[in-house]
């Protein structure tokens, strides 16, 4: 009888033995998938975390490609339309020597707006001699002259916004401007003026502009200075920008 009681013992301490180790491997197994799981969440999140950092600096980047894109920032500027003389003078005449005042404007507005740049200039250059240029600017006024261009905007239709840029030159505009906007239609376009004068300030030249181009839509919120301030004018005028909304 005894042996028989040891036996059953025997045989029941051996089940539960067998019973745990079961318990205890499948809680192991368990373990090891729930850590298995919650890395490859880690990881996925990580990635996630990454590509979402990433996605708006390269949608920011091609926002101002885009924004660039359809931009063009034209003018004229004595600077790109004479020879200078060997003897010009620097002191007297200093919007002849580059980066001439328009020149200098244009460049600010260009570094705002991340438009394309496209210089204004006629095929016989003006006298780097500002009296004798006035001279000449006067005939061509008077003889109401369309000077020949050098070139003209190849592409012009893939812009919307035009920033045009000029002196005051007889209290209207360089004749070269009119020739420039009867060549390059700007019709239902938005244009921006900005301008360099003397006492003059801007004096006829909006409405010869809006007689030229009139199917174009051109503000009245324009930007001008003085001609000896205009080298000072990089603040004002990139604040006027921004003000439009670039």
């Amino acid at each position: 009888m005894k042996k028989i009681l040891s036996l059953i013992v025997a045989i029941v301490t051996a089940v539960t033995f067998a019973a745990c180790g079961e318990s205890e491997a499948q809680t192991t197994d368990s373990s090891a998938v729930s850590a298995g799981s919650t890395t490859t969440a880690e990881q996925t999140a990580s990635e996630d975390s990454r590509d979402n950092a990433e996605t708006p600096d390269t949608q920011s980047s091609e926002s101002g490609e885009e924004q660039g894109s359809n931009i063009l920032v034209a003018y004229f500027s004595w600077a790109d339309n004479a020879v200078l003389a060997d003897d010009v003078d620097a002191v007297a005449s200093p919007s002849v020597i580059p980066p001439g005042n328009v020149q200098q404007l244009a460049g600010w507005v260009q570094e705002e707006t991340g438009g394309d740049l496209f210089s204004i200039r006629v095929t016989d250059p003006y006298p780097s001699d500002w009296d004798d240029c006035l001279t000449r600017a006067n005939q061509e006024r008077s003889d109401n002259a369309r000077p020949e261009l050098v070139e003209n905007v190849d592409n012009l239709d893939d812009y919307d916004t035009v920033f045009l840029g000029y002196p005051n030159w007889w209290y209207g505009v360089p004749m070269a401007m009119l020739t420039f906007l009867e060549q390059n239609d700007l019709s239902d376009k938005q244009v921006y003026l900005f301008c360099s004068h003397g006492t003059g300030g801007l004096a006829n030249s909006v409405e010869l502009i809006t007689e030229a181009s009139p199917q174009a839509v051109i503000s009245d919120n324009i930007f001008d200075c003085y001609e000896e301030d205009a080298a000072s004018s990089q603040f004002d005028i990139q604040s006027w920008v921004n003000g439009l909304g670039y």
